[in-house]
């Protein structure tokens, strides 16, 4: 009888098992652990910015909803039904819902009218500022957590509310 025998294939299913298990394990470690930067205004919607971030963060990964007005409306508590269910939806999705303070600062936000838990994201400081240390990726007195981890969604999301 020709072939091989079931003793010798052995080795070589382990190694196929071995090669298919650490590729699984990469592709693990390559996926991110945190979803992107969603702008509403600029010529999209709340509605279109959340569900977008919905469908592309399944599984509850981390997403962050910047809204500019007039689509800071959805933020208000006194939205909708349809936007405040879609905010909701984004919430319970680990959306964080970001608000730029520079339009805090000059009153196109209230945050005495949005939901609790809107963090308002400051911009890029003046030059020659030392609000924002060289160097350093977060101003003293924000929270990292609320911000994205990754670079380059930070700097679109500064660059945004500067």
């Amino acid at each position: 009888m020709s072939g091989v025998t079931f003793g010798s294939a052995w080795p070589r299913l382990l190694k196929m098992m071995a090669v298919g298990c650490a590729a699984a394990s990469l592709s693990a470690l390559a996926a991110p652990t945190e979803g992107g930067l969603y702008i509403a205004g600029a010529g999209f919607s709340f509605q279109v910015a959340a569900k977008r971030a919905l469908s592309q963060n399944p599984g509850g990964r981390r997403f962050f909803l910047l809204s500019l007005p007039p689509e800071t409306a959805a933020l208000k508590l006194s939205a909708n039904a349809n936007l405040s269910g879609l905010r909701r939806r984004a919430l319970a999705g680990n959306g964080v819902l970001l608000v730029c303070q520079r339009d805090v600062d000059k009153g196109r936000v209230s945050m005495a009218e949005l939901v609790p838990g809107v963090v308002a994201v400051r911009g890029w400081p003046p030059a020659g500022s030392t609000e924002l240390q060289h160097g350093e990726r977060y101003f003293a007195d924000e929270t990292p957590a609320n911000l994205p981890a990754d670079n380059v969604a930070l700097r679109q999301l500064r660059s945004t509310c500067s």
